[in-house]
């Protein structure tokens, strides 16, 4: 009987054991069956840093087998070579990648629209608007009629080549984008043509894409998004911070704080923090300038502005060579950031500019001030600083001979200048020092 119930227990632990690890394959082959949808979010300018996101979730959900992936953009545009790449990085892709303009009140605005049309399905959500892709250069310089020509006849193929396949009235939509800059609202692009889908949210664009079929390097395809499971990837740290960089305010700001930081360790050599701030601020200051459409020439400007300022520590001026600094400051960043063409949404804050320039003028006013004052202040140390002192007579001062005087904590042999006797206790002044014996006046 002991036998029977000891084998009936070991049954019964063998039993829930295998119960145990039968949940979760269950469960894990469950989810295996249900579609996956990645999703990833980019808001803001077209910038490498995009491609590089957008490149590392078509990784992943190839990886991970994902039915399709969502790139939800709102971007205002940004240059035509970081477009091309995300281009080709879109059309590269085994997974259907889906372009979806959101949220409501986004934009896919210059290149933007050529990335939505690169997609396998072009989508946008209600209120959202496309178009205004005509070129401007690289720098934000007016690109002359010659080059824009020939930019514009590359650009008005590339959509040509991308929006065949959904109609002519399509492709002379995306041709208007490039040559007469037209923008066109969602409900207007749907009814050209331009995009397949109008979707309130992604979970209203999964529904409407279940049974939708794409063309991908791997041939037809019948995507089934009923019930998908929407997985995010967000961006990583760098690449938040990367996108922060492109921000031509925080450009200039670290531009500022690194240069002061710079002459700050240049004139007090020795320690290392403010040298190190200042390497690492021009540093990511310099990655953002790389990225965003400048005027290199506006550099002339910030580098005569800080040479001002130091001109004017050195050999003071009263303020002049501060206040040409600090307009030869603002100049120089309106000149950098702000060219004609630039972009309104990569063009610094003028009041930033402003406020910025003013606060940099001042520190060095202020520096200016200490300068001076050092110049003005009588010497403390030596001989010469005890001119002017006062003093007590210790043992009498005759009219032709000496005594002594107490300075402070220190007994000195003295002489009387008016040669007259000056009693002790009385006070008198240092009128000069000759070797190690004063000459007082009794005041």
């Amino acid at each position: 009987m002991n036998k029977l119930r000891y084998l009936f227990g070991v049954v019964w632990l063998l039993a829930l054991s295998v119960g145990f690890l039968l949940v979760p394959t269950a469960k894990a082959q469950a989810q295996a069956d249900v579609p996956l949808a990645m999703v990833l979010t980019a808001d803001g300018a077209v910038t490498p840093t995009m491609g590089e996101y957008l490149a590392r979730g078509i990784r992943l959900a190839e990886q991970r087998d994902a039915e399709v992936l969502i790139f939800q953009l709102n971007t205002p545009g940004g240059g035509v070579d970081t477009m091309t790449d995300i281009v080709e990085i879109i059309r590269g892709s085994k997974i259907p990648v889906v372009v979806y303009v959101a949220p409501r009140g986004a934009i896919a605005g210059s290149a933007g629209t050529v990335i939505t049309l690169a997609g396998h399905v072009a989508a946008m959500a209600p209120e959202t608007a496309i178009g205004a892709a005509s070129p401007v250069g690289a720098q934000g310089e007016d690109i002359g009629e010659t080059m824009e020509t020939k930019v514009k006849e590359i650009l008005k193929a590339q959509v040509r080549s991308l929006a065949e396949g959904r109609g002519a009235e399509a492709v002379a939509l995306a041709e208007a984008t490039i040559e007469k800059a037209t923008a066109v609202s969602a409900s207007e692009a749907l009814d050209a043509g331009l995009i397949d889908i109008i979707a309130n949210d992604v979970h209203d664009l999964l529904s409407q894409l279940d049974g939708f079929t794409v063309e991908t390097l791997e041939g037809e395809r019948t995507l089934h998004t009923a019930n998908a499971e929407v997985s995010r990837m967000d961006l990583t740290l760098i690449e938040q911070l990367l996108v922060v960089l492109t921000n031509p305010n925080i450009v200039f700001i670290l531009l500022t704080i690194g240069v002061q930081s710079i002459l700050i360790e240049l004139s007090n050599p020795g320690g290392w923090v403010a040298g190190f701030i200042g390497v690492v601020c021009l540093s990511l200051a310099a990655y953002g300038l790389g990225v965003l459409p400048v005027n290199w020439f506006g550099l002339i400007f910030l580098v005569t502005a800080f040479v001002l300022f130091i001109l004017d520590i050195k050999a003071p001026t009263h303020g002049a060579l501060t206040a040409a600094g600090v307009g030869s400051l603002i100049v120089g960043a309106l000149v950098l950031f702000n060219s004609p063409a630039t972009p309104q949404f990569q063009r610094v804050s003028v009041p930033l500019v402003i406020v910025s320039s003013l606060i940099t003028g001042g520190m060095f006013a202020v520096a200016l001030a200490f300068a001076v004052r050092a110049q003005k202040t009588p010497i403390r140390t030596g001989r010469a600083a005890l001119v002017g002192r006062v003093g007590v007579v210790k043992d009498e001062i005759p009219a032709l001979g000496s005594g002594s005087v107490q300075m402070g904590g220190e007994l000195w042999s003295a002489e009387s200048a008016q040669g007259v006797p000056i009693t002790p206790g009385s006070r008198v002044e240092v009128l000069s020092v000759s070797g190690i014996r004063l000459r007082v006046k009794k005041i």
